[in-house]
């Protein structure tokens, strides 16, 4: 059964919020990609990322994909760059649903503007990069995902009803 909420999209696009919010109004059980690989290594992604590679990373990604196929009824909210390999797309679509939060570049810098944990944009916190990086996975993100659901000026709360709505249609 592909009960599983998967939240791909932008760093700063809600993922967080959205599975948060899920897990407070419907009662899923949440699991923050990055975090359970922080907790795994023992080491924050930043340094992940500086002593071992973007690459190795990715496997970790895919690695943690793949164990929570074990898992039912869950909310992932996946690292900005999971959607990008096709294996992990094809491990997401197994045992869920993906959800592509979308917001503009304008959005998505507002909220990281003050963020440090987020390797790719800890020097390029600017529009022009955030707008090119995110033009480069737009295609990739709308690939994989099976909604498109827009975070721009929306409540979370709403945003939650639209996607457990489009759930149980599928059900």
């Amino acid at each position: 059964m592909r009960d599983t909420i998967f939240l791909i999209g932008f760093m700063g696009a809600g993922k967080s919020t959205i599975a948060e919010c899920l897990k407070q109004q419907y009662g899923r059980r949440v699991v923050e990609m990055d975090q359970r690989i922080e907790e795994q290594e023992q080491i924050p992604i930043s340094r992940i990322f500086e002593e071992k590679g973007e690459e190795y990373f990715r496997e970790l990604e895919t690695e943690l994909l793949r164990e929570l196929q074990k898992d039912r009824n869950l909310v992932v909210s996946c690292g900005g760059g999971t959607p990008l390999r096709p294996c992990n797309v094809e491990l997401m679509r197994e045992s869920g649903r993906v959800f592509f939060l979308t917001a503009s570049p304008e959005t998505v810098y507002e909220r990281v503007k003050d963020s440090h944990n987020r390797p790719l944009l800890e020097k390029n916190k600017n529009l022009p990069f955030i707008r090119s990086l995110m033009e480069e996975r737009q295609e990739r993100y709308e690939a994989a995902a099976d909604y498109l659901v827009s975070t721009d000026s929306r409540k979370a709360e709403e945003i939650c009803r639209e996607i457990v709505g489009k759930m149980a249609e599928i059900e």
